[in-house]
């Protein structure tokens, strides 16, 4: 039963990635059927990876320089070509990252170049596939990534909305799914969940004080909530329970009947932020998960009950809320009326 069920996995991934070599298909099938790995997580490794083969090909053909890393075939990518990969390859995939690959177009970031953080994210892509490679399966001996640092990232607090920032935004809510739009601004405000984890609720993941969320990694937590998100999720229920959606467990749909999109959400999020006069273009539904978190540390919340409640694995990340939550205090002592006063007797 176990060999069948990874045969058809096997066999799903190969259908889902035909842009990608066996080799890479079964890295991404072992991510999936035994590491459990979310499809969000699966998504981000096919694309990482798919570009970093495209770009080693490039490298290694007779192709023009600028021919675009869309339009290669990596199909035929074996193990004999990995294995010639070296570390100096490596480094000039990450400058080709840094100073070469253009961004998205309509982004308001410069014309060339990704950031750190993006760079980061595909070199742990790499090492992970390398892993894979050198440990799990035994493939490889030497693991050109294994001492490879990652790209240094710029520390930035992250932005939230202010107590009145957040009454606004609720009371802009308006329109033909303002019941339902109402509900998930109260979740993200409340129990500071993912974009992600939203969308994959179900119905049967409510409870009276509570909702079941399934994180990262398809790791389980429970965030409790108060009075107001539980009328909301009452009041948008009763009007839920009357629809029938393409897949009828899922808690939130879209106008075609299906479950709702993480896009959709986006979409909402911004919407709203706009009704409420705020600026869409720094705020989001995840700066909607920093304000949860913000509000919950201000309000006494110990850090590491803040850590369960957002799911976070590292308690350093979320420790940067404290940071925030210090540059708050700071305000409040020098808006002290007390704190300017001066009779220093030392002349």
């Amino acid at each position: 039963m176990l060999y069948y069920l990874m045969l058809k996995r096997r066999k799903s991934a190969m259908q889902r990635y035909s842009d990608c070599p066996q080799i890479l298909r079964d890295f991404l099938a072992y991510h999936e059927s035994i590491k459990g790995q979310s499809p969000l997580t699966i998504s981000e490794y096919h694309l990482d990876l798919r570009m970093f083969l495209r770009f080693m090909k490039l490298m290694r053909s007779d192709m023009p320089v600028n021919t675009p890393l869309e339009t290669i075939d990596i199909r035929d990518v074996d193990l004999n070509f990995i294995r010639g990969i070296e570390t100096s390859d490596i480094f000039d995939f990450l400058s080709y990252l840094a100073t070469d690959r253009v961004y998205e177009s309509g982004s308001p970031a410069p014309d060339h170049g990704i950031s750190a953080k993006s760079r980061a994210r595909k070199l742990s892509a790499i090492k992970s596939f390398y892993k894979y490679l050198t440990v799990r399966t035994k493939l490889l001996e030497e693991n050109p990534v294994a001492d490879l640092e990652y790209p240094k990232i710029r520390r930035s607090l992250p932005k939230y909305l202010t107590m009145e920032q957040s009454a606004a935004l609720l009371q802009s809510v308006s329109g033909q799914n303002q019941v339902r739009d109402y509900a998930i601004l109260m979740l993200f405000l409340n129990c500071g969940i993912r974009r992600s984890e939203l969308v994959g609720l179900n119905r049967t993941d409510v409870y009276e004080d509570r909702i079941r969320v399934v994180g990262k990694g398809n790791k389980e937590r429970f965030v409790y909530f108060g009075t107001p998100c539980r009328k909301a999720l009452d009041d948008y229920l009763e009007e839920r329970n009357q629809k029938v959606l393409t897949d009828d467990r899922a808690l939130f749909g879209s106008r075609d009947g299906n479950r709702i999109s993480v896009s959709a959400v986006h979409r909402l999020v911004k919407k709203a932020l706009l009704q409420a006069g705020l600026d869409a273009t720094e705020l989001s539904a995840h700066k909607l998960r920093h304000t949860a978190a913000t509000m919950m540390l201000s309000g006494g919340v110990d850090v590491r009950t803040v850590q369960e409640v957002l799911g976070h694995e590292n308690l350093n990340t979320t420790q940067i809320y404290t940071h925030i939550e210090s540059t708050e205090l700071k305000i409040a002592a020098q808006a002290n009326p007390l704190s300017h006063l001066d009779f220093s007797k030392k002349e």
